[in-house]
């Protein structure tokens, strides 16, 4: 595509965006009294204003129905967590039956590790990319102490060559390789939260399985970013946070998939909970677990129906939007930001874009390195209403999502973030 450096070029692109009417469904965020330019959905999604809709639907059963409202009215407590099955199956490439929506990111992480990092003599390591989002070191840590085992030496962390910010593929399966006999799970995030390098998950996935290994992923950077196929890529578990780019709330719900080999196999070891029970039986009390079918087989207790009503609110605008047409979108929205970028910051030396240049190896974010007084421009693109975030030591992460951000937006930024660099210089 061939981009230009105007206001009336980027009013262009809005215009024949058959997405650009997804803004009105959103509230903005205000600064100075106007609309913020929000680009930070890849830490915290805005606000559907469907939402609302959702979570009075449910405070009204509650008021008036009460403990009833788990089995009467259209749509009962007791299986609200089927309306979201189709919706998220869709998101992130799986059957129905293979995903459940329960708990948060990191309670599912370490039930899926609990059925998942099942060491065994030699085979005990775990590899996961250096410098994953702490929650992810901390469950491989904690897990791997579980079992009796030293992290230091259970989990190899990979990190990118020197001189270079993104880890190459060659590298991880050469990894994958190189430890083939003592490897028990790769577990990775599928798009790297601080360069938002996508990985290749298909890759990965088969070079895990040759060697014999397991093969997670935490898409909580990727679901609802980047298209997804975890069927089809054979992974065979995942999870994911609902929160950034799925819109739904801040600490909300979480989802899981379990691949339908794993998720129909009642003798997998797992941490059960009543509500993973046999519906049939459920109510009868009785000792003796009996796995639901499919990855519903993994709840622990009932489902948290206020976050539940917004995350549904959020599912149907990606189906309606559809994920092929949001990640078409995407790659020319953050190919106009980095296009931008680089005619902004031609001629000089501030900063650095560490974040695949390749469309495919990233999904909505661009990560920029400072050089000199990163956290003075974060603070004074905020001051600008331009919101974006701030990695320690000195990243900023820009993420305008296709869902309710603009090509105007972009080309606004790239004026503010000039002013700002010729202030900073």
């Amino acid at each position: 595509m061939n981009y230009q450096n105007t206001l009336a070029f980027a009013q262009k692109q809005d215009k024949q965006d058959p997405l650009y009417h997804f803004r009105e469904r959103f509230h903005y965020p205000q600064v100075n009294g106007h609309d913020a330019i929000y680009f930070c959905g890849n830490s915290l999604g805005i606000q559907p204003k469907s939402a609302q809709m959702y979570i009075d639907n449910e405070m009204y059963k509650w008021a008036n129905l009460a403990v009833e409202g788990h089995f009467k009215g259209e749509e009962p407590w007791f299986n609200y967590h089927e309306l979201l099955k189709a919706g998220t199956a869709r998101v992130v490439g799986a059957k129905e039956s293979e995903v459940v929506v329960m708990n948060q990111l990191t309670v599912n992480l370490h039930l899926m590790l609990v059925s998942f990092y099942r060491p065994e003599g030699k085979r005990f390591k775990i590899i996961t990319e250096g410098g994953a989002f702490p929650s992810d070191q901390y469950a491989l840590e904690t897990q791997t102490k579980f079992h009796g085992y030293n992290p230091d030496e259970a989990v190899i962390e990979l990190f990118p060559r020197e001189g270079e910010h993104t880890l190459r593929t060659e590298d991880i399966l050469a990894s994958i390789n190189e430890h083939s006999e003592e490897l028990a799970l790769v577990m990775m995030g599928g798009i790297n939260y601080y360069t938002g390098q996508v990985f290749d998950m298909e890759a990965i996935t088969k070079a895990g399985h040759e060697v014999g290994a397991i093969v997670g992923f935490d898409l909580a950077h990727a679901a609802g970013n980047v298209p997804v196929k975890l069927h089809d890529w054979d992974v065979d578990f995942a999870v994911w946070c609902t929160y950034k780019y799925l819109n739904s709330g801040p600490g909300g719900t979480s989802g899981v998939f379990v691949h339908e080999r794993h998720a129909n196999n009642p003798d997998l070891p797992r941490f059960a909970g009543w509500w993973g029970h046999d519906a049939q039986a459920r109510f009868q009390m009785k000792k003796g677990f009996i796995p639901m079918q499919g990855a519903e087989g993994w709840q622990l207790s009932n489902g948290q129906i206020l976050p539940f009503a917004v995350h549904r609110a959020s599912l149907e605008l990606f189906d309606e939007a559809g994920m092929a047409n949001l990640r078409a979108k995407s790659e020319k929205l953050t190919g106009y930001l980095e296009y931008l970028i680089d005619d902004v910051h031609a001629g000089k030396d501030v900063m650095e874009m560490i974040t695949p240049r390749d469309p495919n190896a990233r999904g909505c974010q661009i990560s920029l390195l400072v050089k000199k007084d990163a956290r003075l421009l974060f603070d004074k693109l905020m001051e600008a209403g331009i919101i974006v975030d701030y990695r320690e030591p000195n990243v900023i992460r820009v993420a305008p999502t296709p869902l309710y951000n603009s090509f105007e937006e972009v080309y606004r930024f790239s004026e503010i973030l000039h002013e700002c660099l010729q202030a900073h210089s």
